[in-house]
């Protein structure tokens, strides 16, 4: 439960942070305003956003006889999460990569690229798919969607304070108005990214207990690291507000350093999985796997 306690906590200080800065630049009024505009964000994102990301990265959808295996992968990992079968996409591009998406798990969708399929084992495969499969069970991709929107929103309400003069009543003045204009994106990148970070240990250990064996993503992880520091993605790179929801950061060519990245480092995510497996790397399925 810490990791949710965790979770509510951040965003708390997320939606106060974004009341606060509508309250700087128009008291009362502008933060109610401020809180409308972001509810019709939000409502919005709840609605299309999966649409909307898939569209992005040019997804196609397939099924059982135009992507036999890695749909039968999906399949059996789904039942084994008690989770309604999502929609699975094909992403055309060499980079080793995943990601879910959707509202709920009734409407989810779970995407992986061509990269991934060729360059992972079926049990690597297996992993990350697990892992993406923990995010829809634990509703992560809306939490993360309302995070990305209300992040999107105080960065929106700062670059106001450059037109208008904000509140002159409020206690910091003009002086409290310029500062929000620097730090207030800067402090919501921040808690963006520290909620990104708990719920990827989060769907990491949930992930190793639906696939069974924590082993095959540690192993993908390390892979997926490995390949995507030299891989373009130029699809990513032009819509970095979407890194988060991969199971690896992407973006390689713009990253600004770890305090402010959307992933744990790799190799903690790794050593927890490894005392995860506690030495014994056999799960409930055989040795030959449920692919062999």
């Amino acid at each position: 439960m810490g990791g949710y306690v965790k979770t509510a906590i951040l965003l708390a200080g997320l939606t106060a942070l974004f009341m606060g800065v509508g309250f700087l630049l128009g008291g009362t009024a502008g933060m109610i305003i401020a809180f409308l505009i972001a509810l019709g964000m939000n409502l919005f994102s709840y609605w299309n956003s999966d649409k909307v990301v898939l569209r992005m990265y040019h997804a196609r959808p397939v099924d059982a006889r135009s992507a036999p295996e890695f749909y039968g992968i999906v399949s059996q990992l789904a039942d084994r999460a008690g989770l309604p079968m999502p929609k699975v996409y094909i992403i055309e591009s060499d980079q080793p990569n995943a990601f879910a998406t959707g509202r709920n798990p009734q409407n989810a969708a779970v995407a992986a690229t061509t990269g991934l399929l060729r360059r992972l084992s079926a049990e690597e495969v297996a992993g990350v798919m697990a892992h993406e499969l923990a995010h829809v069970r634990s509703r992560d991709t809306l939490i993360m969607t309302i995070t990305a929107t209300i992040a999107g929103a105080i960065s929106m309400l700062a670059n106001f304070a450059i037109f208008f003069a904000g509140n002159r009543d409020n206690p910091l003045g003009l002086v409290g108005t310029l500062l929000m204009m620097v730090l207030a994106p800067i402090a919501a990148m921040l808690v963006q990214t520290a909620i990104s970070r708990s719920r990827e240990y989060e769907a990491d250990r949930i992930g190793a207990e639906i696939c069974g064996r924590p082993l095959w993503l540690a192993g993908a992880l390390q892979k997926i690291e490995q390949m995507a520091r030299g891989i373009d993605y130029r699809e990513a790179e032009s819509n970095p507000a979407t890194a988060h929801m991969f199971i690896i950061n992407p973006l390689h060519a713009r990253q600004i350093g770890s305090l402010f990245s959307t992933h744990p480092p790799t190799e903690s995510r790794v050593r927890a999985l490894q005392q995860l497996a506690g030495g014994n790397t056999r799960g409930p399925w055989d040795a030959a796997g449920p692919w062999g």
